[in-house]
């Protein structure tokens, strides 16, 4: 059976992949991947300009597609990987679907919900951070590299 650490690489490769599919349609690229019981419950990518939608980050856009997988809107048996630090907006949405878990690459020192208190999240949310953070803060810098 694959480690935590194996596993948390895994599905991060695949929220990578995600954010990979952002930066390509000029998306701020971050992307995330929603998992329950070893499976891949949701897949999304930032559709903020997309759909001229400010709340079109990834986290939400994951957060609808678990929603509507499960029949639910309670996420307490799932697991988010997500690209980059969740935002206030987004750790709010996070905090109501009471996921079990995130698991994030690059921080956000700027907007992510650190910043302003992890008691945004869910009491009984855990949080791992910094998996293949360099590779997640790689997509970022590129990505508003090429804007300038």
């Amino acid at each position: 059976m694959e480690n935590t650490l194996q596993s948390d690489e895994k599905y991060m490769r695949m929220a990578i992949i995600e954010a990979q599919k952002a930066f390509d349609s000029d998306e701020v690229p971050v992307g995330a991947v929603i998992v329950a019981g070893g499976r891949v419950v949701a897949r999304a990518h930032n559709l903020v300009e997309t759909l001229t939608d400010v709340t079109a980050h990834a986290e939400m856009q994951a957060i609808t597609a678990a929603a509507s997988s499960f029949g639910g809107k309670y996420l307490q048996d799932c697991t988010l990987y997500v690209t980059v630090e969740p935002c206030v907006m987004c750790a709010g949405a996070l905090a109501w679907s009471q996921i079990g878990r995130i698991v994030y690459g690059a921080a956000d020192p700027k907007r992510g919900y650190a910043r302003f208190g992890k008691a945004l999240l869910h009491p009984r949310t855990e949080v791992t951070s910094g998996v293949l953070a360099d590779e997640c803060e790689k997509l970022m810098i590129d990505f508003f590299a090429k804007l300038r």
